[in-house]
């Protein structure tokens, strides 16, 4: 028998043995051991008292250089990007634009630390933050980004994407910027195609951004498709582009708001591009009247997960980096609420989700990582209800100060 351990956890319950509890032990940032009645020493215990212990909560997808924004500007935007089938999506985002004039390290990074302490406090051990690279953003939201990701390192994990939220042919000098914030640090290189007026500068806009990628050896995560056009093309360009680069499982896409509106015969062309391609689909339905076709995608095996998107923003005034609350949110929208169906959407804010950031040995599994939550629920449907903080975070095998965070 193992141990002794660092942290041992009693009488925890898992998702796929509820008839049941366990201990788990954890040494060294991993998983030690998962067995009945432990009689082991360790540095911390943990009683989970009958409760779910899961992996830890991922965020594929948060705008973290524009957190708490949404008081410094008025509702045009909100109401543009939100209002009868996204039409006015892209003037949306060009009225949201105004407020990186004012944009400065400084007051970013202290908006940042504070979203990113509300992810410790609610067990979100992982995102995928995009920072604004622009002409008007300059690298002012990147290196923000940077230097929290460093100051969270080992409670938070920050995978930093560059993100040129304004277009690329568009907005000429964006591309060298995204080089820059490479330079600087950034882990992985955004995109956002469908901002640009042709479908050939959107396909330029992918090809531009495929190249820094492939001269950095970093993973790719594009907005695609974002508003309410049955025409729009990008999904499918990403797509094809990363079958065509060989970047299988490196390139995520995000939104794809318009596949809702798609014919079914080009949804299903769309899937198996996916499939082949090995991209997954971040969705945020609590942040637009339109969504991704997730159920389906699901029935089609492709790969599906959710994100938070904004926190108090001009896109989207709520958000706490809370992954229980996206699914319990998740769930009224996408009509997911047969039990079967709530332990899907807790795999798209866990496992799913760090599947599709790259994440490798994301389970609770013997070895495994040791990224996990004690809940203070006993299952996926009461913790949905309540969506309320873990007792407990563990993040990389260390036990996370909670009450550091709960301000």
């Amino acid at each position: 028998m193992a141990g002794p351990f660092d942290i041992l956890i009693k009488r925890a319950r898992l998702r796929d043995r509820t008839d049941r509890l366990v201990d788990i032990g954890i040494e060294a940032g991993r998983i030690a051991a998962i067995e009945e009645g432990l009689a082991v020493e360790a540095e911390t215990e943990i009683d989970a008292q009958g409760n779910l212990v899961t992996e830890s909560f991922v965020n594929p997808h948060l705008h973290l250089c524009k957190v708490y924004t949404l008081q410094m500007m008025d509702e045009e935007a909100l109401r543009d990007y939100h209002g009868e089938g996204m039409g006015k999506a892209m003037t949306a985002i060009e009225l949201a634009a105004r407020v990186k004039a004012r944009y400065d390290e400084s007051w970013i990074v202290e908006n940042v630390r504070k979203a990113i302490g509300a992810a410790a406090l609610f067990g979100n051990t992982h995102v995928r933050a995009f920072a604004d690279v622009d002409t008007k953003a300059r690298l002012e939201g990147v290196k923000a980004l940077i230097r929290v990701r460093e100051e969270f390192k080992g409670v938070v994990d920050i995978q930093v994407v560059a993100f040129p939220q304004d277009g690329v042919v568009r907005e000429p000098g964006a591309a060298d910027l995204i080089r820059q914030a490479m330079d600087l640090g950034a882990d992985v290189v955004g995109g956002i195609p469908w901002i640009e007026y042709t479908d050939a500068a959107a396909q330029q806009h992918i090809d531009e951004m495929f190249e820094i990628a492939k001269e950095y050896d970093k993973p790719l995560s594009m907005l695609v498709d974002d508003a309410g056009d049955p025409g729009l093309r990008t999904l499918e360009m990403l797509a094809v582009k990363t079958i065509e680069e060989g970047w299988h499982g490196r390139s995520l896409a995000h939104h794809a708001r318009a596949m809702e509106l798609y014919p079914r015969p080009y949804f299903q062309k769309v899937v198996a591009l996916l499939k082949a391609a090995q991209m997954g689909v971040v969705s945020d339905p609590h942040t637009g009247p339109l969504h991704a076709r997730v159920k389906e995608l699901i029935e089609e095996e492709a790969l599906v997960c959710l994100g938070q998107d904004d926190i108090s923003d001009a896109y989207y005034p709520y958000g706490r980096n809370n992954m229980l609350e996206v699914a319990f949110l998740a769930s009224h929208l996408l009509w997911m609420t047969t039990e079967a169906e709530m332990e899907i959407l807790y795999d798209m804010i866990t496992r799913e989700a760090a599947r599709a950031m790259g994440l490798e040995g994301f389970e609770l599994k013997v070895g495994a990582p040791a990224h996990l939550v004690v809940l203070d629920r006993p299952s996926v449907l009461e913790a949905l209800r309540h969506h309320g903080p873990p007792a407990h975070v563990i993040s990389h095998g260390k036990l996370v100060e909670r009450d550091r965070w709960a301000a």
